[in-house]
């Protein structure tokens, strides 16, 4: 099978994913083997081929917002040929820690990882762990539906770690495949979203989706806010939204790696009650919740397919801002 492999992490210029031929693997008792029919391509993927996270499987295969057809199947799986399954970034737990017994199932020091540790979807087969994937609605196409699966799942946990109150104001900063779609639940659930980007056309896609205001990311809103989430892996970006928080607010920082935060002044940024929370991956809970809401909303999901032959291009495409929305990988 064709396939890509992270072959020397470094810059996205020097070409660090590499085409591979393999053979297709077999499934394990549990595991599911599919063909893979569609596969986002998210910036946690950039973080791997760049070597901003630190290599867990040599030579690995990137992609965790897969869509496929089971085509064969392992012992004690529920799912077997012919069924359609999305593939998300949290591939396995434990199941017996403190945290996966209290549901927190995300925070498990044994979790494992599609596309990190195991190999991901960027290429025409894979793998996964039946009890990890998710059951997709039938109204989503293939290449809408991959996305959903990380930029939706991820930009969902991030909007409950917000918390905005009921008709509050929520700012965004950074607007690609995650933000487009936590704007989007928000905006249905009555929050007024205000956006921060650097990007012209992210703006008119974020006023076009229904954001009261668009404006770039250091400058003032025309109201305070009452939560927000960054998702530009920046660091310098906590404290300008620290700074446009309202008394009691709360931000959110929803990325796997950012660069590094500034020295805070706790009198701009923090007293009066302000807060700030990471976001560590996602439950299955996370996951099912959101794609019942996407496909009753439904949200818009904006996609640029790229064949898998491309796969270096989209991904380096994604680093320079080049497209909106989300890149999808069509096998």
């Amino acid at each position: 099978m064709r396939a890509w492999a992270v072959e020397k992490p470094g810059p996205i210029e020097r070409r660090p994913l590499r085409p591979v031929e393999r053979d297709v693997p077999e499934p394990a008792a549990g595991e599911l083997l599919i063909r893979v029919l569609a596969c986002g391509v998210c910036r946690t993927d950039l973080h791997v081929a760049e070597g901003d996270l630190p290599v867990h499987l040599p030579g690995v295969t990137p992609g965790h917002e897969v869509v496929g057809e089971v085509v064969a199947a392992g012992d004690g799986c529920l799912r077997g040929p012919g069924d359609r399954v999305g593939v998300a970034w949290l591939r396995g737990t434990c199941g017996a820690c403190r945290f996966c017994r209290r549901g927190a199932e995300n925070l498990c020091p044994a979790s494992v990882y599609t596309g990190w540790d195991a190999h991901g979807g960027y290429a025409e087969y894979a793998l996964a762990v039946d009890a990890f994937a998710y059951a997709l609605p039938d109204g989503l196409d293939d290449v809408t539906a991959a996305p959903l699966l990380c930029a939706g799942i991820i930009g969902y946990r991030a909007l409950r770690r917000a918390g905005p109150p009921p008709g509050g104001r929520l700012g965004v900063w950074g607007f690609g495949g995650s933000a487009h779609l936590a704007a989007q639940i928000a905006i249905a659930e009555g929050a007024e979203v205000y956006v921060f980007t650097r990007s012209a056309a992210a703006r008119e896609l974020a006023l076009e989706l229904g954001a009261v205001w668009a404006g770039d990311s250091y400058t003032a809103p025309p109201r305070p806010l009452d939560s927000a989430i960054t998702f530009a892996p920046v660091g310098e970006l906590v404290p300008a939204a620290l700074r446009r928080l309202d008394r009691g607010g709360t931000l959110a920082i929803a990325g796997i790696h950012l660069s590094d935060i500034p020295v805070l002044d706790y009198e701009r940024h923090l007293f009066q009650e302000r807060q700030v929370r990471s976001v560590t991956a996602n439950t299955r809970a996370d996951g099912e919740e959101f794609l019942r809401l996407a496909a009753r909303l439904p949200v818009t999901v904006t996609t640029r397919p790229y064949p898998l032959d491309d796969a270096d291009r989209a991904l380096a495409d994604l680093a320079e801002d080049r497209f909106t929305g989300a890149a999808v990988l069509v096998p």
